[in-house]
């Protein structure tokens, strides 16, 4: 695939190939209007904030990002590419959406199809997901996914609980212990996939790590050394951002308790963590932190 969002304020040309991620997003959903017109689609949000990520990087790291809208349906032309179109491709990351991951729709058992391959046939290709995407990883390796206990909303500004492994890749925050991503679901990993869970996708030797828990969600990301490293939580969501996403779920009957959702509205403005975990997705894009075991 040839980069459709390749600009970086480090220009890929002064950096070495190694010190370049090329990486493809797919998409699972669109931006609201007003977000769109504001930054663009969900793949664009996540290319600035890694390009920001790169920047900081020590030394600076170019990220090249080609996006891929892949809802397939009457109402939208997407398409999930194949195998064969990955080529060149360093790292695929799955975007947040509004359909459920445990849906049997015929675009999600397509893309479990394409993740499986590149798990299978491009071990090389490093796997990231927010929320849905997490979601959708998560099941691939034999998770259950299904709704949180009351089908809970976890929205907004949310301070996650890191274990020892979330420690070890979010170092600056390894005295504090937490740290604070943005959150818009009401359905969770049940259990973090494991060896016997994958169908022989995990091999025995292979430790998958839980980085950080919620009280309403035990998995708020899982790492795989090399593999995979996910997060439930929305890295790239400003304040607008999470009061829009929150407005058309109440406006579409998905979100039905009206406080919930002024709760949630009014902690939008809350600092959080997103570049923070960029950074540090990047890195294991990169090649790096492969110690964390």
């Amino acid at each position: 695939m040839s980069p459709s969002a390749s600009h970086t304020q480090h220009s890929t040309s002064e950096l070495p190939e190694s010190d370049t991620i090329r990486m493809l997003v797919l998409e699972t959903d669109e931006a609201h209007p007003d977000t769109h017109k504001e930054h663009g689609s969900f793949g664009q949000v996540l290319d600035k904030l890694f390009k920001t990520a790169g920047d900081n990087h020590d030394p600076p790291l170019g990220v090249q990002t080609t996006m891929r809208f892949v809802v397939e349906d009457k109402d939208r032309e997407g398409s999930v590419p194949t195998l064969e179109e990955l080529e060149g491709i360093h790292a695929v990351l799955i975007t947040g959406s509004m359909y459920d991951a445990h849906g049997d729709e015929e675009w999600i058992l397509k893309l479990l199809r394409l993740l499986k391959d590149i798990w299978t046939k491009r071990p090389d290709i490093k796997l990231s997901g927010v929320c849905f995407g997490h979601q959708i990883i998560c099941r691939l390796l034999g998770s259950t996914v299904d709704s949180t206990p009351g089908s809970r909303w976890e929205l907004a500004h949310t301070t996650i609980n890191l274990s020892r492994t979330g420690r070890a890749l979010f170092p600056s925050q390894a005295k504090k212990g937490t740290l604070d991503l943005h959150q818009m679901h009401s359905d969770h990993v049940c259990n973090p996939p494991t060896h016997e869970t994958s169908n022989g996708l995990i091999k025995p030797d292979v430790k998958v790590h839980v980085w950080g828990s919620t009280e309403t969600t035990d998995v708020q990301g899982i790492y795989i050394r090399e593999r995979a490293f996910t997060t439930q939580g929305h890295l790239g969501f400003d304040e607008e951002m999470v009061k829009r996403q929150i407005e058309m779920r109440v406006e579409s009957g998905a979100i039905e308790d009206k406080q919930v959702a002024e709760e949630g509205k009014k902690d939008a403005g809350e600092e959080h963590d997103g570049e923070l975990v960029a950074g540090a997705i990047l890195r294991f894009f990169h090649g790096e932190d492969v110690d964390i075991d």
